[in-house]
C-alpha cells in the first residue's frame, strides 16, 4: 500500500519547491494538510488536485 500523508519535505520534494513555497500554498488553502498530534502532513490528493487546478488555469 502506498503512502496516503507526505511530511511537508516530502510533499514540496514532490512538488519540486522549497518548504517555504509549500508553506505559503497551505496557508493561502491552496493545498490542503493536516495536523495529527502536532505534525503537518499534507494527503497525496492535495498535491494532485493542487497540479489540476494549475493546469486548468494554464489551459483557460
Amino acid at each position: 500500500m502506498s503512502r496516503l500523508l507526505l511530511t511537508v519535505p516530502e510533499a514540496a520534494d514532490a512538488l519540486a519547491i522549497s518548504r517555504s513555497k509549500l508553506y505559503q500554498l497551505i496557508a493561502s488553502g491552496s493545498v490542503v494538510s493536516i495536523r495529527i498530534d502536532g505534525s503537518r502532513r499534507i494527503p497525496v490528493s492535495a498535491l494532485t488536485d493542487h497540479i489540476t487546478h494549475l493546469a486548468a488555469k494554464e489551459a483557460a
